[in-house]
């Protein structure tokens, strides 16, 4: 028997809302890849790791407040706790993956292509693993036609998105690749949903309440991972790089007005004149007269 399949249970509501949540994971993931190509090699992969952790986090959450609004016509819902984890698991993984080579080896085309695929992937693989994870008195049926167009969008936004960190600099471009980001990664769950058909069974039972049993269901497992977002948030919020940028020492206009890059005493500057460290001033500048008598 054909189950009867609506994606949009409560409406608009959950799609904007995992649409935000996905851009927010992406804002905060691109901005540490970012950040990460303006540390030192020490400090590098701890800005990486949390921004995997950020993407894969808002990825995942986006994915199963999207599933809030799944619905099967009278049949109830629940998810196997383990294999809903794991997806988190393989999404934080395979990100983590496409970000450490993008972060190393910088916006060559290799970087980019082998970056963007094992991420985009990860992507894929968490939504279809996430759905492996539901459990219904039926069984799932996708088109391979579709199934294959959400995995090319993942693919395209994830290396689209890895490009925009590296090459991209400043807040407002940032946080255009992350709107563009979280429109292409909803964009691949509903394309998935839409190549998806259930068969049930010859014994499934109807439950008007399933609906508030999903939800209660599903809320509980995306604190987490949303607390996780926000502590991320503030981090990326507080750090003064990130805030205010790397100023260009060449322009005038970031310097204080005192010939030095603000923020250093003028103490620990290098003296201009009279000094070996600037031989050519002291030989350009005018001498004093000798006493008579030794000329």
């Amino acid at each position: 028997m054909q189950g009867t399949i609506d994606g949009f249970s409560y409406g608009a509501v959950t799609p904007v809302a995992a649409f935000l949540m996905a851009c927010l994971g992406a804002a905060l993931g691109l901005r540490c890849t970012t950040r990460s190509l303006r540390t030192e090699r020490s400090f590098k992969a701890g800005w990486l790791a949390l921004g995997a952790t950020s993407i894969g986090s808002g990825i995942w959450t986006m994915h199963f407040i999207a599933m809030i609004g799944f619905s099967v016509e009278g049949v109830p819902i629940s998810y196997d706790k383990p294999i809903t984890f794991a997806s988190l698991a393989v999404a934080i993984g395979m990100v983590a993956i496409g970000i450490f080579i993008v972060g190393y080896r910088g916006a060559t085309r290799m970087a980019m292509v082998t970056g963007g695929t094992i991420t985009g992937l990860g992507v894929a693989t968490m939504h279809y693993l996430g759905m492996a994870g539901m459990r219904l008195e039926g069984q799932f049926e996708y088109e391979t036609f579709t199934v294959a167009l959400s995995v090319v969008i993942a693919v395209v936004a994830a290396t689209t998105a890895l490009w925009a960190a590296v090459s991209i600099h400043g807040f407002l471009p940032s946080l255009g690749a992350s709107v563009v980001m979280g429109v292409a990664v909803s964009g691949m769950h509903y394309t998935g949903m839409a190549g998806l058909s259930v068969h049930l069974h010859p014994g499934a039972l109807a439950d008007p309440a399933s609906a508030d049993g999903r939800a209660a269901s599903l809320l509980p497992l995306m604190i987490g991972p949303g607390c996780f977002l926000i502590l991320a948030a503030v981090v990326v919020m507080f750090d003064p790089l990130m805030v205010m940028g790397t100023p260009d020492w060449d322009d005038p206009r970031a310097m204080n007005g005192a010939g030095r890059p603000p923020g250093i005493p003028a103490e620990r500057q290098i003296p201009r004149f009279g000094t070996h460290a600037d031989p050519a001033s002291f030989h350009s500048r005018p001498r004093d007269p000798a006493p008579p008598g030794e000329w």
